[in-house]
């Protein structure tokens, strides 16, 4: 009989893991989701613009189990129990020999948050940016403030790449509405450098850009509130702004907090390099919902939550067959982003050994359209998945 593995979370983590575990040909794979798509986040950057429609960042779950056979539960998860091997859902509970927990993060609470709209929000807020956006255009001015928060207890947890692209984005659509003077731009952030990750070179590109563009900035200011025409910092100045698009640092799982794992001092499951949760041996944690080990430049991103749940599923498989050899996550760890401007695009790389910025210009931007494309055909087994992508 086939062991039972449980895949918790639809996004590029949980949807790789079970991928990856019905290869494997020994087990009973089913994956539980709150929602019956994965949704590709890094091309919804287009939507608020109009530049893609929202259901063509979706690829159906259903697809991709038509063509890799798992179970599959659409509704929430309510409690994990790792002592008992027991996940409670909304309508049932599910027994596992191995659990991969892949269900992404919260995150962090701000005073006013309600004011704000966040691309890494719930994906359909991607049209509510939209509509404020055209209602705007409309009118005919106005003032943006974008930005990003960090999480000063675990500062992996920051999404500050698609706040980037998306204030290019809305400039090059203003530049091409022949309307760009009728509005102001503001990036804001409470460190001192926002970006710094990336890696100097990246760094530089951006703040050129920024004076390109007439982009204004603020920079390494606390933010006090958030307000329904702006955004307050704790020194007292203030961003006056028309619409304010905001992404909030991740924060630990709510439902983490009534499980029986070990949590870091941010809330989020602390695993050891074979993608392992601390305290177990059958339960595994990839994507933002893991405590990430590793360089201090280290970023919660798509790919390496894919290369996280391709190690988990390669232990799990290794541990069933009683092999010893474990692979781990840590020294595959890198920044990867194709940061796109509506118009062109450049492509930013950093790991331990190097850090580089390639301009691609309207190459990059049609390359980073052509992903989301390879990406549908791959999860649907349309295509093989390229080597190290």
């Amino acid at each position: 009989m086939k062991k039972k593995a449980v895949v918790l979370g639809g996004g590029f983590a949980g949807v790789q893991a079970a991928i990856e575990l019905v290869k494997k040909k020994m087990f009973d794979v089913t994956l539980v989701s709150d929602r019956d798509y994965l949704y590709l986040y890094p091309i919804s950057i287009w939507i608020p613009t109009g530049k893609l429609d929202f259901e063509n960042a979706k690829v159906s779950l259903k697809d991709i189990q038509k063509a890799y056979k798992f179970n599959l539960i659409i509704e929430p998860v309510l409690k994990i129990n790792s002592a008992e091997n027991k996940v409670l859902c909304q309508n049932l509970t599910l027994e596992y020999d191995y659990l991969v927990i892949a269900m992404g993060a919260d995150k962090m609470k701000h005073q006013g948050l309600e004011n704000t709209l966040s691309i890494c929000g719930k994906p359909e807020i991607s049209l509510a940016i939209r509509e404020r956006i055209n209602s705007l255009i409309t009118r005919g001015n106005g003032k943006i403030a974008i930005g990003f928060g960090g999480n000063p207890l675990d500062k992996s947890a920051v999404r500050g790449g698609p706040a980037f692209e998306l204030i290019f984005n809305i400039h090059n659509l203003f530049v091409e509405k022949n309307i760009r003077n009728n509005f102001e731009l503001t990036f804001f952030a409470p460190m001192e450098e926002p970006g710094a990750r990336m890696g100097r070179r990246a760094m530089v590109m951006v703040a050129s850009m920024f004076r390109s563009f007439n982009i204004k900035k603020q920079y390494g200011i606390k933010i006090k509130a958030f307000e329904p025409d702006g955004v307050l910092f704790e020194n007292g100045s203030k961003v006056a702004s028309d619409l304010t698009i905001f992404i909030p640092a991740s924060a630990g799982h709510s439902i983490l907090k009534t499980s029986d794992l070990k949590l870091s001092e941010a809330g989020f499951i602390r695993i050891d390099d074979n993608c392992l949760a601390e305290g177990t041996d059958n339960v595994y944690a990839v994507g933002d919902i893991a405590s990430l080990e590793g360089p201090e430049w280290k970023a919660k991103q798509g790919h390496t939550a894919e290369v996280m749940a391709r190690c988990a599923v390669y232990n799990i498989y290794n541990s069933e067959k009683g092999l010893r050899e474990r692979k781990g996550y840590i020294k595959h760890l890198s920044i990867l982003c194709v940061m796109d401007t509506g118009n062109g695009a450049a492509f930013v790389y950093r790991d331990n050994k190097k850090a580089f910025v390639i301009p691609m210009l309207v190459v990059g931007h049609l390359l980073k359209k052509g992903w989301g494309k390879y990406v549908r055909a791959v999860k649907t087994g349309k295509l093989p998945r390229l080597p190290g992508l």
